[in-house]
């Protein structure tokens, strides 16, 4: 069984570097493709002309944006993707394993897991799967690698649900347009400020659990234990980082006339990138649209599409394009070593 997991771990390697490729195309298509003219002409032509189709549009749309904006986006993708890495090391700390494992082992794993998981749409599996390769190459056991995977999730809910609470404290107006998506969102700024002080409720609660040191639970042979301190008060920093970069790539990439501020696009972010998550839509596509249009009226909905391009070239499309020599890498030496192996082992 262990010489078949050899190859066939390399071999899902492949058909995800394959995968990545294909929905690469895709969803630069799919952006082209908002043009009833141009979708006309895609569906029409081959596969090339589709490229060279592909690559006019985008170009068209990116050309408006100054390029102090590409540069400000370029580095709040380098921060969240650090804070991004982040969370595996602090998963790392809770689970006393970070010895023996550098920061560039973390984060070359953490940006191919999140490229990936990003695009794809089914965060913990995909997410899953990378982490499962990378880590237990390092001696964690699938346990381990479970609560890691499930940690770095809560530690973006966790960022999630502090800077939420900030936003709806401090603009609780921003739900009030969102009612002409859904007469779910019909709130009242009082409720609306009282669903943020809730979940600053929310956060002092877990900071409280984790200060009383908490028991862990046990199930049997697998213990699942509190976070401690240490851990808590890096969630505290890494996970708004990465939510502010991530803003931040679409805030810079926005005009300046009609600009709502950060405050403004860091919530429509918050709110369009859960739902998101939520609808397990790959990228948001549609959804991260539909809020933005919603909370930012006054903007020109040509600027809020090319913004959002700008995060999806940034934060997804060339994240994707450069994890997969990553993975092609990685399971080329993954192969290797499994064929030194089977050299080495003697035919029964």
């Amino acid at each position: 069984m262990k010489r078949i997991l050899d190859f066939f771990w390399p071999a899902v390697g492949l058909v995800a570097v394959f995968w990545s490729v294909k929905l690469l195309f895709e969803k630069l298509a799919a952006e082209a493709a908002t043009d009833e003219k141009v979708r006309a002409l895609l569906e029409a032509g081959g596969l090339w002309s589709d490229i060279k189709i592909i690559a006019s549009v985008i170009g068209n749309k990116l050309g408006d944006i100054p390029a102090h904006g590409y540069w400000m986006a370029g580095l709040s993708t380098l921060l969240a993707y650090a804070a991004l890495a982040w969370y595996d090391r602090i998963s790392l700390i809770h689970l006393k394993r970070e010895r023996g494992i550098s920061w560039i082992y973390i984060s070359v794993c953490s940006f191919v897991t999140y490229a990936l998981s990003h695009n794809i749409g089914a965060t913990v599996f995909s997410g899953g799967m990378v982490r499962y390769r990378a880590y237990s190459a390092k001696g964690l056991s699938a346990a381990e690698i479970a609560i890691l995977v499930a940690l770095c999730s809560y530690t973006f809910a966790f960022g999630t649900i502090l800077l939420l609470a900030f936003v709806l404290i401090g603009e609780p107006q921003i739900l009030a347009p969102l009612s002409t998506l859904s007469q779910h969102f019909s709130i009242g700024e009082h409720t609306a400020r009282l669903i943020g002080f809730g979940l600053l409720g929310f956060v002092a609660l877990y900071t409280i659990g984790s200060w009383l040191q908490l028991r862990p639970l046990r199930f049997r042979s697998f213990e699942l234990m509190y976070p401690r301190l240490n851990v808590v008060a890096r969630q505290y920093i890494a996970a708004p980082l990465e939510l502010i970069g991530a803003a931040g790539i679409i805030y810079f990439a926005l005009p300046e006339q009609g600009n709502p501020g950060f405050f403004i696009v860091l919530g429509a972010f918050l709110l369009s990138f859960s739902a998101g998550l939520l609808s397990q839509v790959p990228g948001g596509v549609g959804v991260m649209e539909a809020v933005f249009l919603a909370i930012m009226p006054g903007m020109p909905a040509t600027a809020v599409f090319a913004a959002l391009l700008v995060w999806r070239l940034f934060y997804l499309i060339v994240p994707l394009a450069l994890s997969v020599p990553v993975i092609l890498l990685f399971e080329r030496a993954q192969l290797a070593k499994a064929l030194h192996h089977e050299s080495k082992t003697p035919a029964p």
